[in-house]
């Protein structure tokens, strides 16, 4: 008897320029081409340029014809790109699922941007076969939006990776804390907050080790090189740069308290991760932040803006050891339900195969 060989399912993933994108949908994404050959798949990449809105959208016939090239079974369309893809999205001869890291219209546009790129990612989605999104408040999005039936929460990896070998680094230097805060340079992400924070803090209260992309925008960057030139911080916060999983894996380790006052997160990778090293968070009570910590429980959460609600929280956590080591156990706990990166990767491409499977499993243009 003849046994059947499962079909390896091709993948082509769909984004906005550069897929090595130091951001964590880009970042998310090369996790799941990473593991894609566990889980008898193939995943491979396809961009439109990133060029200024609209103009990315006047290249779909080329995107077109790189998908038929790559000859997928399924096409998975970063909402980062669906604006683009939707006066093409009809000419798509295969299944299309989007994964979703943003709602309709994005997080970081002014306002007429954001009317008309909401009116063309809606018009994409209503043509895929499934939403994939990456947290439950995406989830509560789209759902208020029509997409309630089709959409499955596929959350980030909570393991960034193992922390390298050898003797723990010493990030608290002659203050109390070690602060750690993981977050590319845009205003949305708060940079500019934690300093403001940490320079109020008293002398000598805590060290903020500071890691991220400085050149996502440009004006922001200057500013928070200004700030971190002036006296009250120079001598308070280290900035690491870019860093390898591994080493970012090394500061979760080492540091003390994790803060990022992010006024928009659609999940908050950098949490989990700092959530599952044991590490207490701080932030405001905005975007996920609030499905993944509760105040006084796995970490400590001020209103949006109040700088001095921020000040208190890690004044608190610096001060008081006890709190740190109950809300990081708390924190390590609760992170320990969220999926590793292999249980998202299984959730993931399940739902592209089942996807895949609702049609005649065909190369892409037959």
């Amino acid at each position: 008897m003849t046994r059947t060989v499962p079909h390896r399912l091709s993948v082509s993933l769909l984004t906005l320029g550069d897929p090595d994108t130091l951001t964590g949908g880009y970042l998310y994404h090369r996790r799941l081409a990473e593991l894609a050959p566990r889980h008898d798949a193939r995943l491979v990449f396809a961009s439109f340029p990133a060029k200024p809105f609209p103009f990315p959208v006047l290249y779909g016939p080329r995107l077109l014809r790189a998908l038929s090239a790559q000859r997928p079974d399924v096409v998975v369309l970063d909402s980062i790109a669906a604006a683009f893809l939707a006066p093409w999205t009809a000419a798509v001869r295969v299944p299309v699922v989007v994964m979703a890291h943003q709602p309709p219209g994005g997080i970081d546009h002014g306002r007429v941007r954001s009317y008309v790129q909401a009116v063309l990612d809606r018009a994409a989605y209503r043509r895929v076969e499934r939403v994939l999104v990456a947290s439950q408040l995406l989830a509560d999005q789209f759902g208020g939006q029509g997409f309630a039936g089709r959409l499955l929460v596929v959350p980030p990896g909570r393991d960034v990776a193992s922390a390298p070998a050898g003797q723990k680094q010493d990030l608290r230097g002659d203050t109390r804390a070690a602060l750690l805060c993981v977050g590319n340079w845009v205003a949305r992400k708060g940079i500019l907050q934690a300093l403001d924070a940490v320079a109020r803090l008293p002398a000598g209260m805590a060290r903020l080790h500071l890691v991220g992309d400085d050149r996502s925008e440009p004006g922001y960057a200057a500013r928070v090189r200004r700030r971190l030139g002036r006296d009250d911080v120079a001598d308070r916060v280290e900035y690491h740069g870019r860093l390898s999983r591994e080493d970012v894996a090394a500061l979760y380790r080492d540091a003390d308290v994790f803060v990022l006052p992010s006024l928009r997160e659609p999940y908050g990778t950098v949490y989990g991760e700092a959530m599952a090293a044991g590490l207490p968070v701080v932030g405001w009570r905005a975007g996920n932040l609030p499905y993944l910590a509760g105040h006084e429980r796995e970490g400590l959460l001020a209103e949006p803006g109040d700088l001095a609600g921020l000040v208190s929280a890690l004044r608190r956590l610096a001060e008081d050891e006890e709190l740190r080591t109950r809300l990081g156990a708390a924190a390590r706990q609760r992170a320990a339900t969220f999926p590793t990166w292999e249980q998202t990767a299984e959730r993931f491409f399940t739902a592209v195969r089942e996807a895949a499977g609702r049609a005649a499993v065909r190369p892409f243009g037959d």
